[in-house]
């Protein structure tokens, strides 16, 4: 960062227009700056670029920006001082977060104004959290004992040129995916035993003649979630419906996808997004900024999210149809008609899936001209990643509407072992959500299930671990 900034010195002295250095920024870049005011313009473009509507982001997706942030600009290829990237770090370290309103980023130039919301606090305008309070940003480091940053040659930009909101919601919600993941499959493997379904077409041969990743990933950890479980059919059906059959398929889909994003989000956690870019004595201006990679995979996942709670649905509503659930009560009632058992609980599940398909509608699909026609091309990642956020949390909570209904219908057939690894997550699953008869209300335990889920380890619930390997 040093030697880089050592450059920009240089440049400084020089009569060559450098962009962002000694001109202005997007259509404004062919105004030339005086020397005396560069330190001013770096400032104003933090003020100016800070346009955020709306809540809040959440603090940890602050908190991933900024660390994110400091880490790209300690590249060294953005010709700015150490003490941008520490003073950063400063913030993290003492609890001061800024307020970044969540909507405003087309995510090109990157997400300016989110950094632009995040860069403000380091001026020390704006305000922040500082332990969880909300105050001016100067009073926060004030209380921290820090000073305000003084802004010089290209740092505002630097702060402002980025992916870094998008990619901090990305990764939050891919770690949480895949958890939600395994919580997906769990419930598929217990609503198949609660159905008497066929184990059968989990058959790792079946699978290795259509060798997907996912695919073979999710047969055998659903093998392995069986495994121990008695063999019995109610019926005489040859296979189940493809809710049950095609699990293997359709969570395998997803965790490909899954994958995908980690590996785009991993390259984009190290990479230099900042404009322009510094090479030895070279300014190259480019486009490293644009959000194409990342909007892209943010709304793959939604969609893929749609494949998650759309079979999800599905199977819940089978053990809720009497037509359809092997001889369990109506809607999984204690005594259907008096009451009405899950029957709304579905209506909720079919209402989440329908919205999730409209938040699947492709943001990267849908850019809008910004900045004179300058930027005429973007690429709407951060509303891929907000949307992605909704989603999320719509697909949960389907997901813990099946892991009521599983549950529910394992105790009214009095099944009490299923494996060992299902009676495991079965049994941590009730220290939260208690069974019940008869009718309540619903919202109660639908929450308590979610809160279960959001908050579920795995890792250390099943044994043996080798399962999520």
């Amino acid at each position: 960062m040093k030697a880089s900034r050592e450059k920009v010195d240089q440049a400084l002295l020089g009569d060559k227009a450098v962009y962002a250095l000694n001109t202005g920024v997007g259509l404004l870049s062919n105004v030339r700056l005086k020397t005396s005011d560069i330190s001013q313009m770096q400032e104003n473009l933090v003020r100016s670029h800070c346009c955020g509507v709306g809540d809040p982001l959440p603090t940890d997706v602050v908190r991933a920006m900024m660390l994110i942030r400091a880490n790209i600009v300690a590249l060294g290829l953005s010709g700015i001082r150490p003490v941008v990237a520490e003073r950063i770090c400063d913030l993290l370290n003492h609890d001061i977060t800024p307020i970044v309103p969540k909507r405003g980023s087309v995510g090109a130039s990157g997400d300016l104004a989110p950094l632009a919301h995040m860069a403000l606090a380091l001026i020390g305008e704006g305000d922040a959290l500082y332990n969880g309070e909300r105050l001016p940003a100067a009073e926060c480091l004030r209380r921290a004992g820090l000073e305000p940053l003084k802004l010089q040659a290209k740092e505002g930009i630097s702060l402002l040129n980025g992916t870094q909101a998008m990619l901090a919601i990305g990764c939050l919600m891919l770690h949480d995916l895949d958890t939600l993941f395994q919580s997906a499959q769990i419930a598929a493997a217990l609503t198949l035993y609660a159905l008497r379904g066929t184990q059968a077409a989990y058959d790792e041969r079946l699978h290795a003649a259509r060798p997907h990743p996912g695919q073979i990933h999710s047969a055998a950890s659903l093998r392995e979630l069986l495994t121990g479980a008695p063999h019995h059919r109610s019926s005489t059906k040859v296979q189940d419906a493809y809710c049950l059959r095609c699990v293997p398929q359709v969570h395998g889909a997803v965790w490909d996808t899954l994958r995908h994003a980690e590996r785009v989000f991993a390259i984009e956690l190290n990479a230099a997004t900042d404009n322009p870019l510094l090479f030895g004595d070279d300014f190259i201006s480019g486009g490293n900024f644009h959000g194409a990679p990342l909007a892209l995979a943010l709304d793959q996942l939604a969609i893929a999210l749609c494949q998650l709670a759309g079979i999800s649905e599905r199977r819940g509503e089978r053990l809720m149809n009497p037509s359809l659930n092997e001889g369990l009560p109506a809607f999984l009632a204690t005594n259907p008609g008096i009451e009405s058992g899950f029957m709304m609980a579905q209506v909720t599940a079919a209402a989440l899936v329908a919205e999730m398909r409209v938040l699947a509608t492709p943001a990267s699909a849908c850019s809008i001209p910004t900045s004179g026609n300058q930027e005429d091309f973007v690429s709407m990642g951060m509303t891929s990643a907000l949307k992605l956020m909704q989603s999320t949390g719509h697909c949960r909570m389907v997901l813990a509407i099946e892991w009521l209904t599983a549950t529910r219908a394992l105790d009214i057939r009095g099944d009490h072992f299923v494996s060992p690894l299902l009676d495991a997550a079965r049994a941590a699953f009730r220290v939260d959500c208690p069974s019940w008869e008869g009718d309540c209300i619903l919202s109660v335990p639908m929450a308590d299930a979610d809160a279960f889920l959001a908050g579920a380890d795995w890792t250390t619930i099943l044994t043996p671990q080798e399962v999520l390997a």
